[in-house]
């Protein structure tokens, strides 16, 4: 799978079509592999604490971190004391582990430290999902609802909560990998306990979801913070007439890089693969220059990153309403 989404993923081209054959296949794969695990011919495995997985249908970046970290917050918010599983996608560890604080994005991945720095809930990362769930359990005890992270299509890992993030920018010429960017069809949106949309979903594809809750969000931030000292900040007005470099090696750059103008800034942009691994080279920037970058970025840059580096942290703004009904499913509805 690759860590950027090729340029034929956005139309129905010549390589698109040659590749259906390909994608017909994955899907026919994936949906009996679904169908196997429905119907109990292959065993997912339910943990003694509630689920809630939160995923996508297409690769690249959608916000799943930052729903993550709102979930988190919000059920602790409500009583609940959670815990995040997560792959550890660009990591180096063998079997399961714990991501400490500060861990090292090469050995767990660069979300799961992010997660891990800005949760407050353990954050375990492996492979095998359920297994990083039985050894998050077994070293808090306390933890009473497992978060899985980008776990939509492991269903090893039986669910009690479907959360489904898209970013309708994501979902390309609609075409299932490798001649379109989509794990699964966009009919898997249905099926979901609730969709979360980043940026709101068109007529068609809000008809597509059916029945399923929609609740749109947005990812917003208030101040720049510096990378070495993030209790120092900056707002937009104070880099403008400057000379600006902003880099990002996320799913989607040209958001962050659209952000940054939004704000009145003229920026120099760096784009980089997703889960990008970073060198003092690509940070450089000229004496008296500014790097801006996302936190998914920050945590692997900050060790050689240059002085006058930046990092915007945003966070995910939903109704209330959206945690609100994630809890009557885990709850139950309330009682007169």
């Amino acid at each position: 799978m690759p860590r950027s989404a090729p340029g034929f993923w956005q139309g129905r081209g010549a390589v698109a079509w040659c590749l259906l054959p390909l994608s017909l296949f994955f899907a026919f794969v994936a949906g009996l592999r679904r169908r196997l695990f429905a119907h109990g011919v292959l065993k997912a495995e339910r943990l003694p604490v509630p689920v809630i997985v939160v995923g996508n249908i297409a690769v690249g970046g959608s916000g799943k971190t930052p729903i993550a970290l709102w979930l988190a917050d919000s059920l602790r918010a409500r009583g609940y004391r959670p815990g995040i599983v997560s792959r550890g996608y660009g990591g180096s560890v063998e079997g399961t582990a714990e991501v400490p604080p500060g861990g090292e994005p090469s050995c767990y991945g660069d979300e799961p430290v992010l997660m891990a720095a800005l949760s407050g809930c353990p954050v375990w990362v492996g492979r095998d999902r359920p297994a990083a769930g039985r050894s998050l359990l077994a070293a808090h005890p306390e933890v009473d609802v497992i978060i899985a992270d980008d776990g939509l299509q492991h269903y090893r890992l039986a669910r009690d909560v479907e959360i489904i993030v898209v970013d309708e920018a994501t979902l390309g010429n609609r075409f299932r990998l490798p001649a379109g960017p989509l794990r699964e069809g966009v009919g898997r949106l249905a099926e979901a306990t609730v969709v979360l949309a980043q940026g709101g979903l068109s007529p068609a594809l809000r008809a597509a979801v059916g029945n399923a809750p929609v609740f749109d969000f947005a990812l917003a931030g208030t101040a720049f913070e510096r990378v070495g000292a993030r209790g120092e900040r900056r707002l937009p007005v104070d880099f403008r007439g400057r000379r600006v470099h902003a880099m990002a090696g996320i799913g989607r750059p040209e958001r962050f890089f659209r952000q940054l103008e939004a704000m009145g800034l003229v920026i120099e942009r760096r784009p980089f693969a997703d889960h990008h691994a970073f060198t003092p080279a690509d940070v450089a920037v000229p004496e008296g220059d500014v790097l801006l970058m996302t936190e998914k970025d920050a945590v692997k840059c900050a060790p050689f990153a240059p002085a006058e580096s930046w990092v915007w942290p945003v966070r995910a703004q939903l109704a209330p309403e959206a945690a609100e009904l994630i809890v009557e499913k885990l709850d139950g509805p309330p009682t007169a």
